[in-house]
């Protein structure tokens, strides 16, 4: 049990004698301004305990000197009350766990979680976004797993769908039989050029036809579409307002896109494919082939897998039976053209489509049967989706949706969003082929790895091939590290130039330390790991790390209970500057005292062993040397 857990169940036996209090108390660390290591905010026990908050905190702080507590003082701010643990507390808390591989892991909680990520277009390459999304996914299922959670990490591939169409419409049209092979190109990025060819074909097709609808001038291609086109017109002569304007702009030059002769051909594709056209098939058979040789490189490279792969052209049509389901109740209707809607305006939203009138599947008719396929493959206690921030309001859909068809399960459904990435140069625009790749940016993230090493002259004494995987590690604790240090909710920018520094808070700086503390174990003693005396005095910046590691435990089911790799990366910086002042405040391996040496490597043991279960949880590997 570690310090914070031990210091809880005192002060829960304490409570329960003084006030008949049950409850687990959360302890938060103290502020640095303050006197103590952990403090307890007693405003929740005021009413039992019938006095103020100072008053509270003194009875509490005085009983636990009373009752041999671990603490050695107490002092109270306000509703705060900071103790201080005994000295020897630290010395015991290192010999305890200096050596345990498992330390900061929970125990078996006996629940299965399933998290979801990735869930790649199989029109184009992986991207910045992407890595965001993969990096995140992976590192919430090492963190469930180091918390004891039994863990399926899943993949939806949406695979089918007009925007699939668009690339192999463009690949018939333009591609001459082009292959991988016979370009070179992954076979991703061969599908993500003809995906940006489909759509600087469109731009050109539509491009005079759009600029004379805005000044309405559009003869539609059916009563229908020209009374649309009518609609919209009508609308924005009317429109004051700029975000209107620049609203209905976008409606009608959409409306011109979809009735161009490339998008309808598209449509007709799309059709086909659902109507099972042979030739459309082997077509898009042979495509999502080539992309899914590309993605399983780059997900292998990037660090990251999977237990289950999902298909969007397998599940498409497996929330039909509940959507009837959902009518036979009355949680959904239907309107007289025959589509079926849920009503969710009691619930602050709207109404929503949940299949067309002809009986065809919406997106969110999938992610019903599927949340369902789900719970029946798998028997999920928690079903966690890592989606953009952008599908918030699908999420809330969809999660209202399951309640209300009475599944058990729908309580354990989770939306982990987060923010997009930006660039120095702005936004990425997969359409017109402005994003990041992130094959590209792995190369060049080992490129600036081989540069920053090279000149600070730490590849003394390696071989070639050690070097290589060097710098391939490297460059991934560098580019998971930066990303994954924001929390997921905010929007970020990423800067490659920053996230390879050695002396910021980066994946190398913390990699650097990890590095130093195994050379330093490397050339120690082969004693040094014999029992220390632990009655030793430990200085200032000892107990100061001592601390930190202390901490672990804590941030890591932080983590996991606030969806936020960040709380983890934060504690590792903390950790490494911790050790670093250690090691420049005192000698290691020149120690004269053999105790003191002793106690001191096994700190650094005790390190380096958190540093690599920390990077762990963020899917990086450490590195031995550097």
């Amino acid at each position: 049990m570690n310090i914070e857990s031990a210091l809880s169940l005192e002060i829960q036996s304490v409570l329960n004698s003084l006030y008949g209090w049950e409850q687990a108390p959360k302890l938060d660390q103290t502020r640095p301004e303050f006197e103590g290591d952990f403090t307890l905010v007693v405003f929740p026990f005021v009413r039992a305990s019938r006095k103020s908050p100072e008053a509270t905190a003194e009875e509490i702080g005085a009983a636990l000197m009373n009752s041999g507590s671990l603490i050695s003082s107490y002092n109270v701010i306000k509703g705060f009350l900071n103790l201080v643990l005994k000295a020897d507390n630290w010395s015991i808390f290192l010999d305890r766990e200096w050596n345990n591989l498992q330390f900061g892991h929970g125990s078996s909680k006996d629940q299965k979680v399933m998290v979801e990520y990735a869930s790649p277009n199989t029109n184009k390459p992986l991207h910045l976004g992407h890595m965001r999304n993969n990096f995140l996914g992976y590192s919430l299922s090492q963190l469930f797993k180091a918390s004891g959670y039994e863990v399926v990490m899943a993949n939806l591939i949406n695979d089918r769908g007009i925007h699939i169409c668009k690339s192999m419409l463009a690949w018939q049209r333009f591609g001459d039989g082009e292959t991988p092979s016979s370009s070179g190109m992954k076979g991703d990025h061969l599908v993500g050029k003809y995906y940006v060819v489909f759509e600087n074909a469109l731009r050109e097709q539509t491009q005079k036809t759009i600029e004379l609808a805005l000044q309405g001038q559009y003869n539609g291609h059916s009563p229908a579409v020209q009374e649309r086109y009518q609609q919209a017109w009508s609308k924005l002569e009317a429109a004051k307002e700029d975000k209107q304007i620049s609203k209905l702009k976008d409606d009608i030059k959409e409306l011109v896109r979809n009735q161009s002769e490339l998008m309808l051909a598209c449509q007709d594709m799309l059709r086909a494919w659902e109507a099972g056209d042979p030739e459309v098939l082997h077509l898009w058979k042979t495509m999502n082939g080539w992309v899914y040789e590309g993605f399983d490189a780059t997900w292998k490279r990037m660090g990251v897998s999977f237990d289950k792969f999902y298909y969007e052209s397998d599940t498409y049509t497996l929330g039909k039976d509940l959507v009837q389901e959902g009518l036979e109740k009355g949680v959904f209707y239907a309107k007289e053209d025959g589509s079926v809607w849920i009503d969710l305006r009691d619930a602050g939203l709207d109404e929503k489509l949940v299949q067309r009138g002809d009986g065809t599947s919406v997106y969110i008719t999938q992610d019903i049967g599927t949340a369902q396929l789900k719970y029946e493959e798998f028997g999920v206690d928690r079903s966690i989706y890592v989606v953009g921030n952008e599908q918030d309001y699908h999420f809330k859909v969809l999660f209202l949706i399951m309640e209300r068809l009475g599944r058990s399960y729908a309580s354990g459904m989770y939306h982990a969003s987060y923010g997009m990435v930006d660039l120095p140069s702005g936004k990425m625009k997969s359409r017109e082929g402005t994003v990041v790749d992130a094959d590209d940016l792995l190369q060049e993230m080992v490129d600036a790895a081989r540069e920053t090493t090279e000149a600070l002259g730490k590849t003394d004494g390696l071989a070639q091939e050690d070097l290589n995987a060097l710098y391939e590690t490297l460059a991934l604790s560098a580019l998971k590290f930066f990303i994954l240090k924001v929390d997921p909710k905010k929007r970020m920018l990423f800067n490659p130039a920053e996230s390879i520094d050695f002396q910021g808070d980066t994946g190398p700086f913390v990699q650097y330390s990890h590095a130093r503390i195994r050379s330093i174990l490397r050339t120690a003693p082969s004693s040094w790991n014999e029992a220390a005396d632990t009655q030793l005095a430990l200085s200032e910046t000892e107990t100061a790390l001592l601390k930190v590691l202390a901490q672990f435990p804590g941030a890591v089911t932080q983590a996991c209970e606030q969806y936020s790799p960040a709380l983890v990366a934060q504690f590792l910086l903390d950790l490494a500057k911790a050790f670093n002042r250690v090691y420049n405040e005192h000698s290691f391996l020149k120690e004269p005292d053999a105790g003191l040496m002793k106690r001191r490597l096994k700190m650094a043991q005790m390190t380096a062993n958190t540093l690599k279960n920390g990077l762990a949880v963020l899917g990086i590997d450490a590195v031995e040397r550097m």
